[in-house]
């Protein structure tokens, strides 16, 4: 219990403090912002703080804090530690830039902040990387939800998309991320965002009063368990790989530059992009604590241990039956409300690329429309073949980590040009370079390298990204 608590103080420090310090040396200005500059009427609207963090933490919060939880959690106790730390000096820093370089650039899209920052060769290759990510994102949530609801109302078991309850929830779900991608923020998003947002964290605080009312049980770090994964995955690349949402995540870019467009102020940054960071992070840290409890207590059958389906199992024991649906229904407005800004994030950054104004209905829909088709033929393929879900998420988990690098990498750019402390940037871009690479080219999907001469390229690469940065700094004094 001491380590989980520790957690939380860590995480409340670092927010407290280091995201001051984020804050100061970026310098927010009181210069207008592109949502007042730019109004459309559709994407660039400004909208409150507290508005827009409540709508940018259910952007960023999808399924990545509670699965990434419940799988980080089976490497012990050090589960707690790392989540916090990885987010205040890595996923916090990482989520604030994307958002304020966003607003400092017109509330350019990633892969536009991608081309000014790091030239037309990265543009084009992360360009496809960023769509690849968000349609893979999408089917997945699609995918979860739908899988939650039917498991938790309608009994559903075996989720074949034949099965006509599965099939229709799913296609209401899709029908849900295309009228959400295709209306303005502030009309769906902005209207009942904020309220499932309250409801968010509620549900995860009816685990919290769980806690102490029946207890949990929970282990403290020690040297004998500071990697106890059953599967014997190596810590480093695993863990940072498995948890992203809650430590560090590139997803997170895409949806910092959406509401970029909204940001009313400046100031407004610290709380709107860094602070949900840090909530999304406490959300992981609880959901990781009540996935260790059920694991050790053996409610969980060996077949289900680190999927989806230990949320109704988490639910269920520490919420009374009566507000467990609460819980489940918290739980399935993740997916749901992350999977419709990827694709309005999708949506929106194929029109800037491509110089297609949205303000415009029909214009909206000349992109929405084939993002909608690519999104369903993933589906199908997913629960065509068994496997497909897990390659999805493999995938999706390598592209979203790997898409927070050149995010960090701009911000260095930035604040080198700007003659600041560029370091606080630069070292979380090397360390998830090294994470990254020596993942792809020691798994399965990548190149099934022994780890360890993984790491080596990994290495190397390190040291490439390292020198490349110096050129460009070089270039930029």
């Amino acid at each position: 219990m001491v380590t989980f608590i520790l957690s939380i103080v860590i995480l409340i420090l670092g927010y407290l403090f280091y995201s001051k310090y984020i804050e100061r040396i970026f310098a927010p200005s009181d210069n207008a912002t592109p949502a007042h500059n730019d109004n459309d009427g559709v994407d660039f609207i400004p909208m409150s703080k507290k508005r827009n963090a409540l709508i940018h933490l259910l952007n960023i919060a999808g399924m990545g804090p509670i699965i990434g939880a419940i799988q980080g959690i089976l490497f012990g106790p050090i589960a707690f530690i790392l989540i916090p730390i990885g987010c205040i000096f890595a996923g916090g820093v990482h989520d604030y830039f994307a958002g304020m370089l966003s607003v400092r650039n017109k509330g350019a899209q990633i892969t536009g902040l991608i081309q000014k920052y790091l030239g037309q060769n990265a543009f084009k290759i992360f360009m496809v990387i960023v769509s690849i990510m968000l349609l893979l994102l999408a089917a997945v949530f699609v995918y979860t939800a739908g899988d939650i609801f039917v498991d938790r109302f309608m009994g559903v078991k075996d989720f074949v998309i034949t099965d006509p309850k599965v099939f229709c929830t799913y296609i209401v779900i899709l029908g849900y991320f295309i009228i959400a991608t295709l209306f303005p923020i502030d009309k769906i998003i902005g209207k009942f965002y904020p309220i499932l947002g309250i409801l968010l964290i509620a549900g995860t605080g009816f685990l919290l009063i769980g806690f102490m009312v029946k207890g949990v049980n929970l282990e403290n770090l020690s040297l004998s368990n500071f990697n106890i994964h059953p599967n014997k995955l190596p810590l480093i690349p695993m863990f940072f790989m498995t948890v992203s949402c809650g430590l560090l995540s590139g997803f997170h870019s895409t949806q910092a530059t959406i509401i970029s467009r909204a940001l009313d102020k400046e100031k407004d940054g610290r709380l709107v992009f860094y602070g949900m960071m840090c909530l999304e992070s406490l959300i992981a840290i609880i959901w990781a604590a009540a996935a260790m409890d059920v694991y050790s207590t053996n409610l969980v059958p060996q077949n289900l241990i680190g999927s989806v389906n230990v949320v109704n199992i988490i639910a269920n024991k520490f919420v009374p039956l009566n507000l467990a649906f609460l819980v489940t229904i918290a739980i399935i407005i993740l997916p749901v409300t992350s999977g419709d800004t990827a694709l309005r994030g999708l949506r929106i950054t194929i029109a800037e690329a491509l110089h297609i104004e949205q303000k415009s209905v029909h214009k909206r829909l000349i992109i929405v429309i084939p993002i909608v088709l690519c999104v369903f033929g993933i589906l199908v393929w997913s629960k065509i073949n068994a496997d497909s879900f897990s390659l999805i998420w493999r995938y999706f988990t390598f592209f979203n980590q790997l898409i927070a690098i050149p995010t960090l990498c701009c911000a260095v750019i930035f604040l080198a040009k700007a003659k600041k402390n560029y370091l606080v940037a630069l070292i979380p871009a090397l360390f998830y370079v090294f994470i990254t690479m020596s993942f792809i080219f020691s798994e399965k999907i990548g190149f099934s390298l022994p780890l360890k001469y993984a790491e080596i390229i990994a290495i190397i690469l390190v040291i490439a990204t390292f020198v490349y940065l110096l050129k460009k700094i070089k270039n930029v004094g």
